[in-house]
């Protein structure tokens, strides 16, 4: 009974496995496509915003938030890129 179970894991090496793509697949990555580039567009609309943000607080003086926002928009733009390469890591280290 141990000879079979142990000859059965090892025919599993020889177990060949072609991967493929699940039915509508194409329409996902299109619409990931473009929220990644609806992501970076932001970044870019909350890195200007501060910056003329930040030219109006200098010019007129009062509080100074706009070192918050450019914070922000580069640690949002951090997480938003590696994002991808962070899950093709777990993807391809679970094979």
């Amino acid at each position: 009974m141990i000879h079979t179970l142990l000859a059965d894991l090892v025919s599993l090496d020889t177990v060949t496995i072609t991967p493929s793509a699940p039915p509508g697949s194409p329409g996902l990555i299109h619409i990931v496509n473009w929220l990644a580039w609806l992501t970076m567009l932001a970044g870019i609309a909350a890195l200007i915003y501060a910056g003329g943000k930040f030219g109006w607080e200098r010019w007129h003086g009062g509080a100074v938030e706009s070192p918050k926002i450019i914070l922000g928009a580069l640690v949002g733009g951090i997480i938003a890129t590696s994002a991808g390469g962070i899950m093709n890591e777990i993807i391809t280290s679970s094979k």
